[in-house]
Formats: C-alpha cells, structure tokens, sequence
C-alpha cells in the first residue's frame, strides 16, 4: 500500500516538474525570441547592407553554437569532471550540473535558441532582400528571396552537421568551455541568481531565529 502510494507520489511530482518545465520553455522561447527580433530590427534599420548580412551570420553563428552544446552535452562522460571538481577546478561543477540536466539543457539549446535563431535569420533574409533591390522589379526581389533563403538554410544546416560531429569529438572542452562562461557570470555581483540566492539564505537564518546578516 505505501508502495502504491509513493509510486503515485513520484509520478505527480515527476508530471508537475514537466508540466513546469514546459513553462519554463515557452517563456524563455517568448522572451528570447521577442529580445532577438528587437535588437535585429533596431540593428536592421541603422546600419547597411554589409553591416546587415554580418548580423545576420552572427546569428546563424549562434544557432549553431548552441546546437553544438546541446549535443556535447548529451555526448559527454561525467567522469571527467568528478575529477575536475575533486580538483576545484573553475566549471567543473557548472558543468556536472549541465550533465545531471542533459535532456533539459539539450532541449533549450537546440530547440528554444536553435529554432529561435532559424526564424530569425529567416526574418533578417528578408529584410536585407528588401534592403538590397528596394527599387528594383518584384521578381528580382522574389529571385532574391529563393537565393538568399537557400544560402542561409545551407549554412545552417551545414554548419550544425559540422557542429555535431566536433561535439560528439570534444563533448568534454565544449562542455567545460561552456561551464566556465557561466561560472563567470555566476560571480558578477548583483545578478538575479546571487540576489535570489541571498534572499533564500536570509529567510533560513529566520527560520532559525537568528537575524539576517545585512551588508
């Protein structure tokens, strides 16, 4: 019966972590994906032409970044930074937490910011066709559309290929390399992490009866 009960426990607590996760995905989606379109159209519409097509690689450039880390993170051993955090080596525990939540992490790096950067790029191709033969006759712009959007889908589907042969290659420096980027923003004063961490710290020294430290 307590078997029963715990079973039905787990798995209410296992449907309400996903549930939760699922949130978590469509606002982080809503969020960078609103973020992004801003900063390229603020971009977009101060810039020329050249300046444009180079944003525009900087965001395929990302979306296959992150697919790269999305997949080393799948790839990779754990061993390797057992040993590195035994060591207190600067990551290895940012990076032993990315591979405890590999599924999650692979699915924010390839789904949420790959396929935000896809629409993206394909909203930027766009623009810059119109940039390129504004005065010109619609079916040069329509030619260029086909062309532009055909190199930018090559370069990403291309680049992601490349991509996830290096990261199952070098799962283990992708991996660390990303760990460290946020162990350094994790030690930046003043980030919503450290803030919130301190609030938790204060309100279990109240729990304890003992007065808050305040600096």
């Amino acid at each position: 019966m307590k078997t029963d009960q715990s079973g039905k426990a787990d798995r209410k607590k296992s449907r309400n972590g996903n549930v939760r996760w699922i949130g978590i995905i469509a606002c982080s989606t809503i969020l960078i994906s609103a973020s992004f379109s801003l900063i390229s159209n603020l971009i977009f519409e101060r810039v020329n032409i050249a300046c444009a097509a180079l944003v525009l690689l900087v965001i395929v450039a990302v979306g296959i970044l992150f697919d790269v880390i999305g997949v080393a993170v799948t790839a990779a051993d754990v061993k390797p930074f057992h040993s590195m955090a035994a060591r207190r080596v600067p990551g290895a525990k940012e990076a032993l937490g990315m591979l405890q939540n590999a599924e999650k992490v692979s699915s924010f790096c390839n789904d949420v910011v790959g396929d935000v950067c896809g629409v993206i790029s394909g909203s930027a191709s766009a623009v810059i066709v119109i940039m390129a033969c504004a005065n010109g006759p619609q079916n040069l712009q329509d030619a260029m559309k086909i062309a532009v959007a055909a190199l930018v889908s090559g370069l990403t589907v291309g680049g992601k290929a490349v991509g996830k042969s290096i990261a199952m290659s070098r799962s283990t420096r992708i991996v660390h390399g990303a760990a460290r980027v946020i162990c350094f923003f994790k030690r930046i004063p003043g980030l919503p992490g450290r803030v919130i961490k301190k609030i938790r710290g204060q309100k279990k020294n109240y729990s304890n009866g003992e007065k808050p430290n305040k600096k």
